[in-house]
């Protein structure tokens, strides 16, 4: 039997319906979307044109238009790189210390070339601090990147209060919505910002597909030089089968994003239940009741309802996730960062223990709910019979002799 999966902050399952509406632009409609001068063209062009409607309606990107990019990563270099090279006087670049790697990335090379970067700090939660955001903030600015959810503890950020704050200053605002996009209340132009990347393959679309919504009048350098596609800022032959699944991925998500956060939330809710009665085990990022600080700013929870990432004293993190991996497909954290096999640096930010081993859990839209009491059972005996052979754990507390 396949393990149950439970990393839907990695990637999702392509969903059904978005497969059977990718399928005929494989073969029967199959035309590039650039091609103007026949019947095969104008339908591939329609059908890209459906799909962006489809994604800006999604992120409430209603005085701005959408850029369909590779992922993204691709998303967050173009808003960042693009939007610094156009700056002029303005060379300051302010991000969250608990950004996505493909944020972090461009900030550090735009550093490396002689640009100022100030890395905001977090609290325990990971959210940022909005006052230290005002008082780094100033008339050389350019750009402020604010993730919206926090892609390992699915921290939700204040973004309205970021984009107000930047805004005062003339600084655009750019947010990464991969995470939390359909599953927190989203609209990118009542927010205030200015650049919102997204991607497909977090909402049960495919890979290799996103977007960058470009608020009117946000000026940006292109990144990708050629046929001048998407209005010149991403040029390359438009993936049709993928934007269309990316469109048809965000209808779904529009139309049933609010039902589904609420299953997700009460699994995950459940799930930590039984969890918590484990000794020395500890919810990382946001509590999952009570009022947040969002709650001015329509409601919004304080962390993605489908995200549970607790630590596990005494135990090695790889040796855990092992021991699960044969009934549990698992990770500690970010999929783009395990890659690099360093520790994370956003639980450092938010001063989490580099010895806990950690799980994160990421529920989804095929995640059945009667599974949760056996997924919650399945680690807790996995986690007691692997301490039981720790001496490390045996001995803690006592006295060293000498």
């Amino acid at each position: 039997m396949q393990p149950l999966y439970l990393d839907h902050h990695a990637t999702t399952p392509v969903d059904p319906r978005v497969l059977e509406a990718m399928w005929p632009f494989f073969r029967e409609r199959f035309g590039n979307a650039s091609s103007r001068s026949h019947r095969f063209g104008g339908d591939a062009r329609d059908a890209v044109e459906h799909a962006r409607a489809e994604v800006s309606a999604l992120i409430g990107g209603r005085d701005g238009h959408v850029v369909f990019t590779s992922g993204a990563t691709e998303s967050d270099d173009l808003a960042i790189a693009g939007a610094l090279e156009l700056a002029g006087l303005r060379d300051h670049l302010v991000i969250a210390a608990t950004e996505h790697p493909a944020v972090r990335g461009p900030a550090e090379r735009f550093g490396r070339s002689g640009g100022r970067v100030t890395v905001l700090g977090v609290d325990r939660e990971g959210r940022v601090d909005l006052d230290e955001l005002a008082s780094v903030v100033d008339e050389r600015t350019a750009l402020v990147s604010v993730g919206l959810a926090q892609s390992e503890v699915g921290t939700v950020q204040d973004v309205a209060s970021v984009a107000k704050i930047a805004r005062a200053k003339g600084a655009l605002v750019h947010c990464d919505a991969a995470q939390g996009i359909g599953y927190v209340p989203f609209d990118a132009s009542a927010l205030g910002l200015d650049l919102v990347s997204c991607s497909a393959h977090k909402i049960y679309g495919p890979k290799g597909v996103g977007a960058l919504w470009v608020r009117q009048r946000v000026r940006l350098a292109p990144r990708l030089l050629g046929g001048g596609q998407e209005r010149g800022l991403r040029s390359g032959t438009v993936n049709v089968p993928g934007v269309v699944g990316f469109g048809a991925a965000a209808t779904i998500l529009a139309l049933e994003g609010g039902a589904e956060a609420e299953r997700l939330r009460s699994m995950r809710d459940r799930c930590w239940a039984k969890l918590a009665t484990l000794e020395a085990v500890h919810l990382h990022g946001p509590a999952l009741d009570g009022p947040g600080p969002l709650d001015r700013v329509g409601g919004v929870s304080r962390r993605h309802p489908g995200n549970l990432h607790v630590g596990v004293e005494g135990l090695d993190g790889e040796g855990l996730l092992l021991a699960l991996a044969s009934k549990l497909a698992l990770s500690s954290g970010s999929a783009c960062a395990s890659e690099r096999r360093e520790p994370s640096a956003a639980l450092q930010a938010m001063g989490i223990p580099r010895d806990r081993a950690t799980l994160r859990f990421g529920f989804g839209r095929e995640t059945p709910v009667e599974a949760i009491d056996d997924v919650a059972a399945f680690v807790s005996e996995t986690v007691m019979r692997l301490r039981e052979s720790s001496p490390a754990w045996r001995l803690r507390g006592q006295p060293i002799a000498w």
